[in-house]
């Protein structure tokens, strides 16, 4: 006898989350050079004077300036999962979207959630839950979620349209990062790493929570980051990993990142876990696409740069200041509850070699 769709689906019978989809979070992105390959070919309207942040720099999100005291910040987000609890993919779904928002600078007004589900797999319950977590995490945020679409699809995913608003003259870029900033990193890393031992049944239960607990931190210093004079750029770590992104910055802004490896906070285990095996296939994509623009110490391993391409899922703000602001932007992130941001490096002349590395990690 055939089950019925409510046999099929009811929470009991159903498959682990992770088993749904081929890869889990931000681990989804498209490889940085299959993205830049299709990029190519897209052709670039002429841009209206109003539009701040676009697509020039591979920034966060979009930024529109509504009039002199107002710009518009618009990005969306959304991916498979990356943990088997529903309630939690939606809470960490949810955070990484509207960190976009807080990235630029921005203070986050509205989200619109987008649902793509195998109806035939999972159980409404289960949707619900997804949603529930994502809707908790906008309260939260103290925005509301107005709407949004969904579609019965093969894999689950779930994400949101996240809207905020910036004072045009407190846009952070990811691009304007200037030569003798240092750099402060507001999470640690090794989200990738941590999915990858679930997805493989070998990460422990302190080791999930070490993962939840990040993924679900709302990266809320942002705007009163983007208030202070001496920060000048700002950008997330998610799927491209810090030196993807640290890269974005570099290039855009045309200077050269320093990272102190000794210095970049790492999350609990993450270190032993790589050397069990525990990388995502997203890591070495990366460092594929990108790593010869890395020049890595002679004392660095493999491990590190499985670290350093890590895909990161809502990931921590990765903020370039002046050396004199140092002091106040971790005094913000650790108010915040960021108890483990700390200063990684720094921004270096571009070099007049166009050959030469954009990264040095030491």
């Amino acid at each position: 006898m055939t089950p019925s769709v409510t046999e099929a689906t009811s929470p009991a019978k159903q498959p682990r989350l992770t088993s749904l989809s081929h890869g889990g979070g931000c681990g989804c992105k498209v490889a940085p050079g299959v993205l830049s390959e299709i990029l190519k070919t897209t052709t670039v309207m002429p841009l209206p004077p109003e539009l701040l942040v676009g697509i020039e720099t591979a920034d966060d999100a979009a930024v529109y300036r509504l009039n002199d005291s107002q710009a518009l910040i618009a990005t969306t987000d959304f991916f498979m999962p990356i943990v088997d609890d529903a309630f939690d993919f939606g809470r960490i779904a949810a955070t990484n979207a509207i960190s976009d928002v807080y990235a630029m600078g921005g203070t986050p007004i509205m989200a619109l959630a987008l649902v793509g589900m195998p109806i035939n797999v999972l159980s409404a319950e289960t949707i619900g839950q997804i949603l529930a977590g994502g809707a908790s995490v906008c309260k939260a945020a103290g925005i509301p979620i107005a709407g949004g679409h969904t579609i019965d699809s093969v894999e689950p995913i779930y994400g949101l349209v996240a809207m905020g608003l910036v004072h045009p003259d407190r846009v952070k870029r990811n691009a304007d990062a200037r030569v003798g900033d240092r750099l402060i990193l507001g999470k640690p890393l090794g989200v990738g790493i941590l999915s990858a031992a679930l997805k493989k049944e070998k990460l422990s239960e302190q080791g999930y929570a070490r993962m939840i607990s990040v993924t679900t931190q709302l990266n809320t210093p942002g705007p009163e980051l983007a208030v202070l004079e001496g920060v000048h750029a700002m950008t997330d770590i998610t799927g491209f990993g810090l030196a993807g992104h640290g890269l974005e910055m570099a290039r855009g802004a045309a200077c050269t990142v320093c990272i102190d490896w000794s210095r970049v906070p790492l999350i609990e285990g993450v270190r032993e876990l790589v050397e069990q095996g525990m990388v995502t296939g997203a890591s070495g994509r990366n460092w594929a696409a990108y790593g010869s623009q890395v020049a890595l110490g002679s004392s660095l391993t493999a491990t590190d740069q499985a670290l350093l391409s890590d895909p990161q899922t809502s990931g921590g703000l990765l903020v370039s200041c002046s050396p004199d602001a140092v002091d106040c932007v971790l005094e913000i992130f650790k108010r915040h509850g960021f108890s483990e941001a700390a200063d990684i490096g720094s921004i270096s002349a571009e070099s007049a070699d166009p050959l030469a590395p954009r990264m040095r990690v030491n």
